[in-house]
């Protein structure tokens, strides 16, 4: 017995006849496609808004703060490109925690990350509510947080197609002024603005460096690269699941040269920030220093786009967390969470609900939302690298050989020991935030399996089977959960 439209992959007992009929996600995507989509996740003109915080906190120091958050997060997508391997499904970490530890254990990082996914569309909704505020002061805000809401929610309904040709053409549109801007920058150097020269040391090294305060500025800049882990959520939409490590290497690190060279630019030309105005918003001032008013708009146009693709990337993932949960049965009705449209092969309710969340944007201020985002993200980080290890080495037993020892026991340890030392900088109101928020989903499983003593359904529909590369190597997948339909909490 076969899922309903998945050649190969065998239906579970006990899913649902309805969300069978439903249909499935579409593979359509290839490598750039995803690479192009993780890109606007991470929105890579967030180096110029947050430039004048980050330059301050660490005497200027931008590019040293990126190059250290880049190597932190490189351990934690090497632990994401196994892992999507092994589990080639929609879900990212809360499939993996679910899978190689234990379901209940899933849920409980599902429902963190769900905290980073849902409040990611909420922030560009309010930024676009922002700049729509400042340029047309006399409309109220809410009506562009309706409109944005309704032209993400559209085009995410319609397929990932439109939304990742339509992501790929802001993507382009942003990294081309971001190039003209290094390119401005370099001529401004070599006019005598900032340091005077491109061939300068001091944006990285210069006397008075202060480790701390360079970890400091990782830790804020760190988030800028979220988006190589969301892009696991379109796994079941790659075109070959097997490009998905290699998108997942290459948003990080492409994300993460765009992040290091403007950083190097901007902080060569701009030593201090003693010459803005306005230091929590940078990116204006520099157009304007750079490139002259005409620049400045244009760039800004830019800035625009960039928070338009990374809405149409964060809409597209979380819509994917909250079907993969409604699929496995622990978000109800699953009917409606594990819903997939027939003819646009969307999670149309998710998407929809998505939307509905965004709305929200109405209200709030942009340090409010933004200061709730870190806790999610840094349960994901640290779980997909322990599932890593339960994996290959409690389960598999690949300890053997040193090679073994050091792609599935050093190299994860050291991606979890690095998340926790960003975990020791997280803000206060974050913390509190997200331990209410996990308050909240532990009572919701509490009620769920009440007070788990009862069984509740773990698959609504199939979904791609454990694969390793490895082959005879590992015994067939699942086998700790292999009651069809059910685990035990």
């Amino acid at each position: 017995m076969t899922a309903p439209g998945i050649p190969g992959v065998p239906a579970l007992a006990g899913g649902s006849p309805a969300a069978a009929r439903s249909g499935t996600l579409k593979r359509s995507l290839g490598l750039w496609a995803i690479v192009g989509l993780g890109l606007g996740y991470m929105t890579p003109t967030i180096v110029f808004d947050t430039f004048g915080i980050v330059s301050a906190g660490t005497d200027g120091l931008v590019p040293l703060a990126y190059l250290v958050a880049l190597v932190v997060m490189l351990f934690t997508a090497i632990s994401y490109g196994r892992m999507v391997r092994v589990f080639p499904s929609a879900g990212s970490a809360y499939t993996y925690t679910r899978e190689t530890m234990h379901p209940g254990l899933g849920f409980m990082v599902g429902w963190a990350a769900l905290l980073d996914y849902l409040l990611l569309p909420m922030v560009n909704a309010l930024i676009i509510r922002i700049y729509m505020e400042a340029l047309v002061p006399s409309v109220p805000g809410w009506i562009w947080v309706v409109l944005y809401v309704l032209v993400m929610t559209a085009i995410n309904l319609r397929g990932m197609n439109t939304t990742s040709k339509l992501n790929g053409i802001l993507v382009t549109f942003e990294i081309v002024l971001i190039a003209a801007f290094v390119v401005l920058a370099v001529i401004r150097l070599g006019e005598g603005m900032g340091q005077g020269t491109v061939f300068t040391s001091s944006p990285l090294f210069h006397e008075g460096f202060e480790p701390g305060a360079v970890l400091t500025g990782a830790t804020v800049v760190c988030f800028s690269f979220i988006g190589f882990d969301a892009i696991t959520m379109y796994t079941e939409e790659a075109r070959d699941q097997k490009i998905m490590p290699r998108a997942i290497i290459l948003t990080l690190l492409i994300g993460g040269g765009i992040f290091f060279v403007a950083g190097f630019l901007a902080q060569a030309a701009f030593p201090d920030v003693s010459g803005f105005e306005v230091v929590d918003d940078t990116l204006p001032e520099m157009a304007l220093y750079v490139g002259g008013q005409a620049f400045q708009l244009l760039f800004m146009a830019g800035a625009f786009a960039a928070t338009f693709a990374s809405g149409l990337a964060s809409h597209a993932s979380v819509s994917r967390l909250l079907y993969v949960m409604g699929r496995n049965g622990v978000l109800r009705p699953a009917r409606l969470f594990g819903y997939i449209h027939p003819r646009f092969h969307t999670p149309s309710f998710t998407v929809i609900i998505t939307g509905l969340v965004s709305v929200l944007a109405v209200a709030p201020s942009l340090e409010l939302i933004s200061s709730m985002i870190n806790f999610g993200a840094l349960i994901a980080f640290t779980f997909v690298n322990l599932s890593v290890i339960a994996y290959f080495v409690f389960r598999h037993k690949r300890y053997k050989s040193a090679a073994d020892i050091a792609k599935f026991v050093v190299a994860p340890l050291i991606g979890a020991g690095l998340t926790g030392v960003l975990w020791s900088f997280l803000h206060g109101d974050a913390l509190i935030f997200g331990l209410a928020w996990s308050g909240v989903g532990f009572i919701y499983l509490l009620f769920l399996t009440r007070g788990f003593r009862r069984n509740i359904a773990d698959f609504n529909l199939a979904e791609p089977a454990a694969c390793e590369p490895a082959g005879p190597l590992l015994p067939p997948p699942n086998k700790r959960f292999s009651t069809p339909g059910k685990f035990h909490l």
